[in-house]
């Protein structure tokens, strides 16, 4: 369920420091980027060694509808990064633009202008009692229980569709739009495509300005013929391709939309995305023999083998019967060794949208099979069968080493399965056999009797094809809906295809090479992701006849297809405002270039694929300087720095970013990294606007404004994983910065802090040094995309570290220093503003009074973290830890009835013991140790333990917790670990802490004693080692 909010005062005056600033950086161009103004004598590579730059994108939104949560999670990846890297003093380039390619939005404008023919301009004929639309092609979809398709955990389900649902009815196209918020006397303009290029985009680039994205706005524009510009770089592209014999033209199979007249590819479906063609040996069964009622329907027209159909428009109807009708007819089946005939018999779980619905039975191998077989021989009367057609023996015709000669029987015996209707039995049965079959597998009949199955089994199939008992057919391997709501099915047809996969081993092998070994995908799953994927990813086609976008070049009949359209258009973000002032490019950019004279032999001056500038600069009149500048700025920004996507666009959009990158451009400009995230869940459960448990851009600012969204964005996961928005987080940040600003506002003016640096107390060096250690360590976890971690470390501990400060001086009774103070605002304002931009912009300009933004500063420069200080302050919070943990210990036992030494409640007196040297004891341990790491077995836990376990004896509970804790310290690298002084004074910090202890126990008393050179000290005292003090409680008279 969405949160309601209730008071929402410290949101709404964050919101208005939020639109402030977002308005400043707007008004003063604080993110549009350009290459340095360096006149050295450079190369490209050393020009950006000097002048470091960042580089990052996402895939661009299209233009169907507004931005989710989902986006904005996407978003997020690359806005940290860029923020990041401008702190850590990067030239940056963060630009957006608005895909618009593909069937989608026109699939859409149909639809509408259909509703609108229906119901009226407005669609004010429209009722509710209006029945919901058929289902594609008006025919009911089969179910697929016998695919024992896995479920994929990658993506979501749900048993609710939004049809059904009764709070929101979108079975007309009107209907989606109003879901959308789009006022219902607008929603007829949408029946015109063009106009979800003027409508959309707007809303995108408000939400991002109001989200603080650090965008450059010069440089947006929309895909298709609309922008001729882009149009022009879509052109060079396929162009140079076809060229490179990367585009190719030939049949082949595809998925393909019968009502769209074209190929099918994943964005032009509304189901079925990554779902490509299954091809399979078609048989064709002789029939010696009918069953009555088929009889009847063809007998006399029917196809004999001497004039099978060659091609598809040889077919015509014969006639239209239930499967049923078929049960019982004779027929002689390829390789069978039944030569007389077998009988077509029932099967509950045959697919009926494949094929003719008839497959072969094998219940030697086939669990299903045999299941059945042993069902209608039971009930033959049942199932209106003669008994005699299918009590037969079962011939071996493979053997396993795991199962025999009879892999079928002796799983379903072994899994005791009863029933074809055992489905998860089945399925984890067959699951089994085929891979023991396949892999294991011996044939024992046939032609190819002996030999291994795997080699056999394409034989088989080229026998089939050759003696003209079967034919090659393809379906979809999953059933595939096009956006005009088209069931899909695999057409062989002659086709534009880019020539991915095995077909050119070069290729394939250069794109892997670079994936294994070049670029940086940050995590094993994306990196794996992209292996398997270019393992099996084949020929793609990339051109199609409906829909919007750019012509094929020399084919004008087609349009480029949207996933072919969008693999390199990141080079274009580089010179686009160059070109265009605005996103349909009817405006000038800044060098007045006209769109005819951006040439192909132009495109391939900018973009270094050739070093003759006189050609390309005479033949499209573009001055030299200007065809320079777009070149240089080129060189500059590119390679890449970062491509943010959902791991969902591995299989297609990213390969194929990867595939062009590779054979376009030199080896100096591909892309540097790729950076993959899960979906995107919404307070736990999957984003649906059907159940209502969805959020858009526009509501998630509007809710909790921008920094506390931006905070919930990076609390929610990095990695492959799916990770978590949660509205409870996102608005616990809004308290969380509010009361934040409340009290630096609050403490900065207070007059009783301590003015003088000269007055430092151990508690201002601590804190101070605590604060240096963070900010190196939100470095870190910055510098490698680890936004949860950088979070936590920049602002939860950022601030437990000022609670710590505060809550100590306190105790002891004294001031904060305000020179500290005013370092722990600017540090916090920094090291935030990657992730809450607006409030350290606050801080920075409203607090500290700089000069200018915070988006202009510099990550800070601060010390290393002080070892001494370090393990000083660990040793104080682990001290009152342990003390204060120990009372409430005793505090518990008494309400428990149980006894102890003494009465928290009673006035009582704290003795903590202190020891000056480490027990002898360790010594040898130590020098085990040290010697095992000498000889690289410090990670043998066999041999290390043998060896504490000969030395230690009958101490062994005493020493192994020693040795376990030492081995962790040096197998975590602390360099302290040997270490036999504590590198600060134990006596004089624990005096620092009476005061503290004294307001945290409610002790009247606290003594200090060094138990060396003592006697008939209590057990307490035996435990101490240096670093580690005793400490035991007594009730005293007041």
């Amino acid at each position: 369920m969405a949160l309601q909010l209730g008071n929402t005062h410290n949101r709404d005056v964050l919101i208005a420091i939020e639109q402030k600033y977002q308005q400043e950086w707007q008004d003063d161009k604080v993110f549009e980027s350009e290459p340095p103004n360096d006149d050295s004598d450079l190369s490209p590579a050393e020009l950006r060694e000097k002048h470091p730059k960042y580089f990052g994108t996402f895939a661009y939104p299209y233009m169907n509808g507004s931005g989710h949560a989902g986006h904005l999670f996407t978003v997020s990846k690359v806005e940290f990064t860029i923020g990041f890297n401008r702190l850590d003093g990067k030239n940056t380039l963060f630009p957006l633009g608005f895909h618009c390619t593909g069937m989608p939005i026109k699939a859409a404008s149909d639809k509408l202008i259909s509703d609108i023919k229906r119901f009226g301009q407005n669609f004010e004929k429209y009722s509710e009692d209006e029945e919901t639309p058929s289902k594609p092609n008006g025919a009911t979809i089969a179910p697929v229980q016998a695919m024992n398709k896995k479920e994929d955990i990658t993506k979501f389900s749900s048993n609710k569709s939004k049809a059904t649902n009764k709070n929101l009815k979108t079975n007309y196209q009107f209907q989606s739009m109003l879901a959308m918020g789009i006022p219902k006397e607008e929603i007829h303009k949408f029946a015109d495509p063009e106009y979800w290029l003027e409508y959309f985009p707007p809303i995108w680039k408000k939400d991002m300005i109001s989200l603080g994205a650090r965008i450059d706005w010069r440089r947006q524009f929309v895909t298709t013929n609309a922008n001729p510009y882009y149009d022009a770089f879509v052109r060079w592209q396929m162009n140079r391709l076809k060229e490179l014999n990367k585009i190719l033209y030939g049949k082949r199979y595809t998925v393909y939309s019968p009502k769209d007249g074209q190929p099918c590819m994943d964005h032009d479906r509304t189901k079925g995305e990554g779902v490509g063609p299954t091809e399979y040996t078609a048989l064709k069964l002789k029939v010696k023999e009918w069953s009555p009622e088929a009889a009847q329907a063809v007998e006399g027209t029917f196809f004999n083998i001497d004039n099978f159909p060659k091609d598809q428009s040889e077919l015509i109807s014969v006639a239209e019967l239930a499967g049923s009708a078929f049960i019982g007819t004779l027929v002689v089946a390829p390789l069978s060794v039944y030569t007389e005939g077998i009988r077509i018999l029932p099967m509950e779980t045959v697919l009926a949208t494949k094929g003719t619905g008839v497959v072969t039975c094998v219940p030697s191998d086939s669990p299903d099979d045999f299941a059945t077989v042993r069902e209608l021989t039971k009930k033959a009367d049942y199932y209106k069968i003669k008994k005699e057609w299918v009590d037969l023996e079962v011939v071996p015709v493979l053997d396993t080493p795991a199962y025999g000669n009879l892999t079928a029987k002796h799983l379903v015996e072994k899994m005791k399965i009863n029933s074809p209707k055992d489905d998860k039995q089945l399925a984890e049965a067959k699951d089994l056999a085929y891979k023991e079959g396949f892999y294991n597998g011996t044939m024992l009949i046939g032609d190819y009797k002996g030999e291994k199955v795997q080699d056999a089994k394409d034989k088989v199939r080229q026998q089939i094809l050759k003696s003209g008992e079967g034919f090659p057919y393809a379906d979809p391997s999953a059933e595939v809906i096009s956006r005009s709501a088209d069931e899909c099915v695999v057409a062989y047809i002659p086709q534009w295809f880019l020539n991915y996969g095995e077909n050119d081993k070069e290729w394939q092998q250069s794109v892997m090479d670079y994936v294994k070994d070049g670029l940086n995908t940050y995590t094993n799953e994306t990196q794996n992701s992209f292996i398997s994927n270019l393992e099996w990813l084949n020929q793609w086609a990339c051109a199609r006849t409906y829909g919007l976008g750019s012509r094929l070049p020399w084919d004008q009949q087609f349009l480029v297809e949207s996933l072919s359209d969008s693999t390199v258009y990141m080079a274009y973000y580089t010179i686009s405002h160059f070109l265009h002032g605005e996103k349909f490019g009817q405006q000038p950019g800044l060098l007045n270039i006209k769109e005819e004279q951006m040439t192909d032999e132009v495109w391939d001056y900018v973009f270094c694929r050739t070093s003759d500038i006189k050609m390309p600069a005479d033949k499209s009149s573009i001055p030299e300087d200007k065809l320079t500048t777009m070149r240089k700025s080129f060189q500059y920004w590119y390679p890449l720095d970062l491509r943010s996507s959902g791991k969902d666009l591995i299989p297609n959009h990213l390969t194929f970013f990867l595939y062009i990158h590779l054979a376009l451009f030199p080896r100096e400009y591909w892309p540097r990294s790729v950076r993959s995230n899960g979906h995107l869940l919404l307070n736990g459960e999957k984003m649906a606007k059907s159940t209502g448990n969805f959020l858009t851009i526009t509501q998630a600012v509007s809710k909790f404004g921008a920094d506390a969204t931006r905070v919930a964005l990076a609390d929610a996961g990095d990695g492959m994983e799916d990770a978590n928005f949660e509205e409870k987080g996102a608005n616990a940040a809004i308290m969380r910065l509010y009361t934040l600003k409340a009290w630096i506002e609050e403490t900065i003016a207070d007059p009783n802090l301590r003015k003088d640096d000269n007055e430092e107390c151990l508690w201002d060096q601590l804190f101070l040094d605590e604060m240096h250690a963070l900010v190196h360590e939100s470095y870190n976890h910055y510098a490698a995309t680890n936004y949860k971690l950088a979070l936590k470390s920049c602002l939860y501990d950022f601030q437990s570290a000022r609670d710590f400060y505060r809550e100590q001086c306190n105790a002891s009774g004294i001031a904060m220093l305000l020179p500290l103070i005013q370092t722990y605002i600017e540090l916090q304002a920094l090291i935030i503003s990657t992730i809450a931009p607006h409030w350290a912009e606050y801080m920075w300009l409203d607090i500290l009074h700089k000069p200018s933004t915070i988006q202009k500063a510099r990550w800070p420069q601060v010390s290393e973290p002080s070892r001494a200080l370090t393990a000083q302050r660990e040793y104080i919070k682990l001290t009152a830890s342990n003390i204060t943990s120990a009372e409430a210990q005793a505090a518990k036992r008494i309400a428990k009835g149980k006894g102890t030494g003494f009465d928290p409640k009673l006035p009582k007196k704290l003795t903590i013991y202190i020891a000056t040297k480490f027990p002898e004891w360790q010594e040898k341990y130590i020098t085990l140790l040290s010697e095992a790491l000498k000889n690289s077995t410090i990670n043998d836990d066999k041999a290390i333990n043998g060896q504490v376990a000969k030395a230690a004896g009958k101490d062994m509970k005493k020493v192994m917790p020693f040795v376990q804790q030492l081995r962790q310290k040096i197998l975590g690298g602390d360099k302290s670990a040997f270490d036999r002084e504590l590198p600060f004074e134990e006596t004089p910090t624990l005096k620092e802490m009476i005061a503290g202890l004294k307001r945290t126990t409610g002790c009247k008393e606290i003594e200090i004693v060094t138990v060396e050179g003592q006697s008939g000290l209590p057990g307490a005292a035996e435990t101490a080692i240096p670093g580690k003090p005793g400490f035991s409680f007594e009730n005293i008279k007041e």
